[in-house]
C-alpha cells in the first residue's frame, strides 16, 4: 500500500510537551487528583477574575450562536486600554496562534529565523513547520545576547523572536539592549517581541509608543490573557503592530478563532484591577519565598522577572519524578537543553510552602 505523501518537514518536526495535567498524573500514580498541585505551566494560582467568570456564565446562554468573528467590543476595549487603534490589533487562539500567523506570513524554505538559546519551544516548532532555517544564538547568563543576535542576522533573515521576560529562564533584557535591537534590525526583518509576562514587571519598557507612531512597521508585540488574567484554559493572545502588518496577518486568521466565552471573559477581566493587583502581589511574595529558600538550600537559581523560577537540582528529571510522587507537578527542563534544572511556577502561599517541603524531601 502506498503511504500518504505527507509533508516531509513533519518527519523531524518536534512536538511541544506541555506541563502534565493533574488528572493524568493522578491516573498514572494512583493519587487523588484533589491532593495534587500543579506548578508546571505558569498558570495564575488565583484563578480567573471573578468578574470574568460571571460574564462567561452569562455568555453560556448564547452558545448556539457563532461568536463575533471580529471580536468588535473586545478589540475596542483592548485598543482603548493600550492607547492604540483596533487596526493595530490581531487576536489569536493563544499567543501560539499569533506565532503561527508569523510563520504563514514570513517563513518558507530558504528563510532564516533568529532565536536565543533557551527560547520558548514554539518558536523552533513553527520555524520547522514552515521549512525555514533556525539560527540559535548562545545565551548569555541564561538570557538573550542581543549584540550576538544582531550579528546573526543575514540577508535571508525574516524573523527574530525575542521574549522579554524570557520563558523558561525568567530573564529580563536591559532596556538599552531592546532599544538597540529595534534600532539596528533591518526594516525587512520582523521583530516578534513576546511580552507574555510583561504585566508582572514593576517598570516595564513601554514599546507601545513605537506602535502608535507607526515608525517601526517591523515590530510586533505579542501578549496574552493566559497569565496575569488567569484565562489560560480559554486561549486568548493578541498581537500589536503596524496596521499594514496586522492587515496581512488578518488574511491568515481563521474565522471565529476567538470563541464567545473568552470574548466575554476577557472584556470583564480587563476591568478587574483588584484581581490583577492581587496576582502581582502574590507573585512577588512567592518569588521572594523561593529565592530565600534556594539560598538556604544552597541551590543555584536564575533570578526571575516572570511568574516562575528556574532552579538547578542536578538531575531535573529525577527530582521532577520524585516531586510527582509527592503530588507536586513542576516542569523538567531537559527539553530546553537544561537537564539539571526544573522550572517552578509561582503558586498560592500554601502551594509554594508545600512545593518547597516536597523539594527538600526529594533532594
Amino acid at each position: 500500500m502506498t503511504p500518504l505523501p505527507l509533508n516531509p518537514s513533519l518527519a523531524t518536526l518536534p512536538v511541544y510537551q506541555p506541563g502534565r495535567p493533574i488528572q493524568e498524573v493522578a491516573r498514572e500514580l494512583g493519587l487523588d487528583a484533589a491532593d495534587i498541585i500543579k506548578l508546571a505551566s505558569n498558570e495564575n494560582p488565583l484563578g480567573p477574575s471573578p468578574a470574568a467568570v460571571a460574564a462567561m456564565e452569562q455568555a453560556i446562554q448564547s452558545l448556539h450562536l457563532y461568536p463575533d468573528g471580529n471580536a468588535f467590543y473586545l478589540k475596542q476595549k483592548l485598543a482603548a486600554k493600550l492607547g492604540v487603534t483596533t487596526a493595530n490589533l490581531i487576536l489569536g487562539n493563544g499567543s501560539n496562534e499569533i506565532i503561527e500567523f508569523i510563520g504563514h506570513a514570513l517563513m518558507a524554505p530558504g528563510a532564516e529565523v533568529v532565536v536565543s538559546q533557551y527560547c520558548f519551544a514554539v518558536y523552533p516548532i513553527v520555524t520547522s513547520l514552515f521549512g525555514a532555517k533556525l539560527i540559535t544564538v548562545p545565551a548569555k547568563d541564561h538570557g538573550h545576547d542581543i549584540p550576538a543576535m544582531l550579528r546573526a542576522i543575514t540577508p535571508q533573515t525574516r524573523v527574530i523572536f525575542v521574549a522579554n521576560p524570557n520563558n523558561p529562564t525568567g530573564t529580563l533584557i536591559p532596556a538599552a539592549d531592546i532599544e538597540r535591537l529595534i534600532r539596528e534590525v533591518p526594516s525587512n526583518v520582523l521583530i516578534a517581541m513576546d511580552e507574555a509576562y510583561v504585566e508582572f514587571l514593576d517598570e516595564p519598557l513601554d514599546l507601545l509608543p513605537m506602535i502608535r507612531s507607526g515608525q517601526v512597521p517591523n515590530l510586533l508585540l505579542m501578549r496574552t490573557f493566559s497569565k496575569i488574567y488567569g484565562l489560560a484554559g480559554l486561549r486568548l493572545g493578541y498581537g500589536i503592530g503596524h496596521p499594514d502588518l496586522i492587515a496581512a496577518l488578518e488574511k491568515i486568521r481563521q474565522p471565529f478563532n476567538i470563541n464567545s466565552l473568552i470574548q466575554a471573559g476577557a472584556l470583564a477581566a480587563l476591568d478587574d484591577e483588584e484581581h490583577i493587583d492581587g496576582t502581582r502581589r502574590n507573585n512577588a511574595e512567592g518569588l521572594k519565598l523561593y529565592e530565600d529558600a534556594f539560598r538556604e538550600l544552597k541551590l543555584t537559581f536564575v533570578p526571575s522577572s516572570a511568574n516562575f523560577i528556574l532552579v538547578r537540582v542536578d538531575d531535573g528529571q529525577k527530582v521532577f519524578a520524585e516531586l510527582q510522587k509527592l503530588g507536586v507537578i513542576v516542569r523538567p527542563m531537559a527539553g530546553y537543553q537544561l537537564p539539571e534544572w526544573i522550572r517552578i511556577s509561582i503558586g498560592s502561599p500554601a502551594e509554594n510552602q508545600r512545593c518547597l517541603a516536597a523539594l527538600r524531601q526529594a533532594l
